[in-house]
C-alpha cells in the first residue's frame, strides 16, 4: 500500500477539488491510501454523498489555512496546524507515508519541504520540474522552474540528472534528450554559467545532452528535458502557457466574428475540442519538487479535480519507481561544487 498526503486547503477550489481529485485517484489505484489534511468538518462535508473505500482514506484535522501573502518562514515557524505544514510534518515523521500533494503557497511549500524534510543525500538544491505537451504528442520537463533563482553550473548539472531520471522512470522516456536553455544554440552562446554548464553536461555520461535550446523550440518535440535556472525556467513555462491561452481566446473571438467562420467551426468542433484539451495545463498534473527526501508535488493554485488527480498520480508513480533512491545513486557518481 502506498500512502500519500493531500493538502486540501490553499488552492482556489479548495476543498472540493482536492477531495474530488483524491477520490478519483483512489478509484484508479487499488493500492493507494490517502490522508487528507484540513478542517475536518469541511472535509467531511465535501465527502458527503460520495462513494469511496473508507478504509483507504483518512482525515487529519488541520484547521489553519496559509494565505499566499504570508511570509514562508513565518508559516514554517508559526502555522504548524495549517493543512500544508501538518502534511509536511507527518511526511517527515511517518516512515510509511511516501509523499504529498499541495495546491497551496509555493513559497511556503518549498521552505517547509527544505526545512522539515531535507534533501536526498548528495543533492545540492531541490528543483521544480513541471511537464508540458509537445507538438508531436510527447512531453517535455522543465527543470528548474522557480525554486532556485541563482544557480551554479553544478546546480544545473544536477537538475539535468534529476529531471532525466524523472522523465525516464515516471514517464517511460528512454534516454531523454536533454537541452540547456540559452539565448542561442551555439556552444559558445550565453554567459559564463551557461558556457561552463554546457561543458559539464557534455561530460555527464548519464545525461543525453543534445546542446543548447532557444525558448521558441520548447514545444517542438525535439527535447524531453530542458535545464534552466529557476527565474528563466519560470518565465519560460508561464510565457508558454499564457501564449497558448491567449491564442485560444483569439481563436474563439475570431470564430464568433463571422457567420462563415461559425459554420466552419461547427464542422471542426471535434478538432477544436481536442486542441483545447491538448493545451489545458489541468491535464498534465503539477510541478514535482525533485531532490527532497520524500516526494512533493505542487499543483497549480487554480487546479480543479482532474489536475489534483494527475498530481496524485505523479506522486504515486514517483514512489512506485523508487525515483528518490535512483537520484541518490546517480548523483553520488558525480562530484559537485560546494553550495
Amino acid at each position: 500500500m502506498i500512502k500519500l498526503l493531500v493538502d486540501c486547503f490553499g488552492g482556489d477550489h479548495s476543498p472540493e477539488a482536492p477531495v474530488a481529485g483524491a477520490l478519483a485517484a483512489l478509484a484508479k489505484n487499488p493500492d493507494l491510501h490517502l490522508l487528507l489534511t484540513g478542517d475536518e468538518a469541511l472535509l467531511r462535508k465535501a465527502l458527503e454523498g460520495k462513494s469511496y473505500d473508507a478504509s483507504r482514506l483518512e482525515i487529519v484535522h488541520a484547521p489553519e489555512v496559509i494565505g499566499c501573502d504570508e511570509k514562508p518562514t513565518d508559516v514554517v515557524r508559526l502555522k504548524r496546524n495549517s493543512s500544508m505544514m501538518k502534511a509536511i510534518i507527518l511526511l517527515r515523521d511517518e516512515d510509511d507515508i511516501a509523499g504529498m500533494v499541495s495546491t497551496g503557497s509555493t513559497g511556503a511549500l518549498v521552505t517547509g519541504a527544505l526545512v522539515r524534510l531535507g534533501r536526498i543525500p548528495g543533492v545540492i538544491r531541490p528543483a521544480f520540474c513541471p511537464i508540458l505537451p509537445t507538438m508531436d504528442g510527447g512531453l517535455v520537463g522543465i527543470c528548474d522552474s522557480g525554486a532556485n533563482v541563482e544557480v551554479t553550473p553544478a546546480h544545473l548539472r544536477q537538475f539535468a540528472i534529476m529531471a532525466s531520471l524523472y522523465m525516464q522512470e515516471v514517464y517511460g522516456v528512454k534516454n531523454p534528450r536533454t537541452a540547456l536553455l540559452n539565448v542561442g544554440k551555439e556552444a559558445e552562446k550565453g554567459d559564463d554559467i551557461r558556457k561552463e554548464t554546457y561543458a559539464l553536461l557534455k561530460d555527464t555520461d548519464c545525461v543525453n545532452f543534445v546542446g543548447n535550446m532557444e525558448s521558441r523550440d520548447l514545444l517542438s518535440g525535439a527535447y524531453d528535458v530542458v535545464v534552466a535556472d529557476g527565474f528563466s525556467g519560470n518565465v519560460l513555462v508561464k510565457t508558454t502557457e499564457g501564449t497558448a491561452l491567449e491564442l485560444l481566446r483569439k481563436l474563439k473571438k475570431d470564430i464568433h466574428s463571422r457567420t462563415l467562420y461559425k459554420l466552419g467551426a461547427l464542422l471542426m468542433k471535434r478538432m477544436f475540442l481536442e486542441e483545447k484539451e491538448f493545451m489545458n495545463y489541468q491535464n498534465y498534473g503539477g510541478s514535482v519538487l525533485l531532490g527532497t527526501s520524500k516526494v512533493v508535488v505542487k499543483g497549480h493554485g487554480s487546479s480543479k479535480a482532474v489536475a489534483v488527480e494527475k498530481c496524485i498520480g505523479q506522486a504515486y508513480r514517483m514512489e512506485v519507481s523508487r525515483l528518490s533512491s535512483k537520484i541518490e545513486e546517480v548523483v553520488a557518481r558525480y562530484e559537485h561544487y560546494e553550495d
